[in-house]
């Protein structure tokens, strides 16, 4: 599962760049995506830009972030849900305008953009990439509103779906959020300018001070007079999205005032009273389920040890693998450690099952390591339902829990003995009311309707 993206921008009063401050925030965010990066700054006359293909620091080198001239910067992370892995879809979108040049970085995804292309191109507006970022920058520079604000919020009425933005022109930085809120973004204070993000955890990198979060339908305007707010869009229910809580979000971030890693901690110990077994280790598969792992051992007292070690360089490759290594897949990013789990009746947590192919492989990697036993837990509920809202999740035919039963799942990844973290538990780690949650991939409840034509697709977002 590949969340779509991450967005930063910083607004600084001072004369210095902020350019570089926008590369290390993508630094933070380099989890989000990683297929693309880019980061564009103003100047106050004009707007400059750098993207392309790969990690951050693929992308960018000490020539061409000092390009980037100016005291206003946005910049993105991408993995492709909208519109495929090419240059063309790398954000930030930059386009000229009846208001003037912008640039724009989106997180999410919106479920009618192909109605929205549809229309625009109807209105002899031709595109370059295939991305609804795109399609999101189009439609504010044909708005027909007199003034920018007006035209975005012109444009966002007829988005539907999930969409955090980090926005520029030549003289202002905006922080928008879409009204149900599906995706994280913060706003942090430095002694000469803000910072908007889509994670606490790279305002953390700079130095920033959280200062709240973007609320949903909310616009934050900053500018040379400072910071202001414009609702846009009203709604009752606030619904972010439970698995940035679960996998997607750094365990360092706080997300509505709740510390993920400590969400992660709880979500391990419900899972131990919920499903007990007896063994003589309990072991995380890196990263995300590391800190419920560690919950799991505290609450059973059975002890915690490192049994898996991650390639933290594996990020994206430009050299394909053999088809031998290919073949064995996990491999490339796991490997056990054979004296940690040679004999032992072994727990492993991870935070969700989603094809079951992944984590088949990590059952047998630890079997082949000399494990007697191997129990999988699982910090979250059954995953029965594709997402819509930005994240890359398979079709109900490709999810595994949408078509066995728990025992088939069990039988299926060969595992000893498997468990899955209640709904309810998962509500009580994160501390937010479940109506603020959106829950739609374990329960079916989408905060937005999704159009039949979208349900009845077999693939979603490749």
């Amino acid at each position: 599962m590949k969340e779509a993206c991450g967005v930063f921008g910083i607004f600084n009063y001072s004369a210095d760049s902020p350019a570089k401050s926008v590369y290390y925030g993508l630094f933070a965010l380099q989890h989000r995506g990683q297929e693309s990066a880019g980061v564009a700054a103003s100047d106050g006359n004009d707007i400059t830009s750098h993207k392309g293909m790969g990690l951050v620091n693929q992308v960018f080198n000490e020539e061409s972030i000092s390009r980037l001239k100016g005291n206003i910067a946005v910049g993105h992370v991408r993995y492709s849900t909208t519109g495929s892995s090419v240059i063309e879809n790398a954000q930030p979108i930059v386009i000229d305008t009846r208001y003037g040049r912008i640039a724009l970085s989106h997180n999410g995804n919106l479920i009618n953009a192909a109605a929205l292309r549809h229309d625009l191109k109807d209105k002899g507006i031709s595109f370059v990439g295939t991305s609804d970022s795109e399609i999101m920058a189009a439609m504010i520079a044909t708005s027909k509103k007199e003034n920018f604000e007006d035209a975005i919020v012109d444009t966002l009425k007829h988005c539907k779906g999930a969409f955090s933005l980090a926005l520029m022109t030549k003289d202002k930085l905006i922080a928008i959020r879409d009204p149900n809120g599906i995706r994280p973004l913060s706003i942090g204070k430095l002694e000469k300018g803000y910072i908007i993000s889509s994670e606490t955890c790279a305002l953390d990198i700079i130095g920033a001070e959280f200062l709240r979060d973007v609320a949903n339908g909310e616009m934050v305007v900053i500018d040379k007079d400072g910071l202001r707010s414009r609702t846009w869009a009203m709604e009752d229910r606030e619904s972010i999205c439970v698995f940035e809580y679960i996998y997607f979000a750094r365990p360092d971030s706080v997300l509505r005032g709740r510390n993920v890693y400590e969400a992660r901690f709880q979500m391990g110990k419900y899972l131990a009273k919920e499903h007990p077994v007896e063994a003589d280790m309990v072991m995380g598969v890196p990263e995300s389920g590391v800190p419920a792992a560690m919950g799991f051992a505290a609450e059973s007292k059975i002890p915690y040890e490192e049994g898996l070690i991650k390639n933290r360089y594996i990020g994206r490759t430009f050299i394909q693998p053999s088809q031998e290594i290919r073949d064995l897949g996990v491999r490339l990013k796991l490997n056990p450690i054979r004296d940690a789990v040679r004999g032992k009746k072994v727990i492993v947590i991870d935070d969700s099952i989603i094809r079951g192919t992944t984590s088949r492989k990590i059952v047998r990697l630890i079997r082949e390591a000399g494990a007697r036993e191997v129990h999988m837990r699982i910090s979250s509920p059954p995953n029965l339902n594709p997402c819509y809202y930005g994240i890359d999740t398979a079709t109900r035919a490709e999810l595994i829990a949408s078509n066995l039963s728990i025992e088939g799942i069990r039988k299926y990844i060969e595992a000893d003995s498997l468990g899955y973290l209640s709904l309810k538990s998962l509500v009580k780690s994160i501390s937010l009311p479940s109506k603020n949650l959106c829950l739609a991939c374990l329960n079916g409840e989408y905060p937005v309707r999704i159009p039949e034509r979208l349900q009845s697709l077999k693939l979603f977002f490749k």
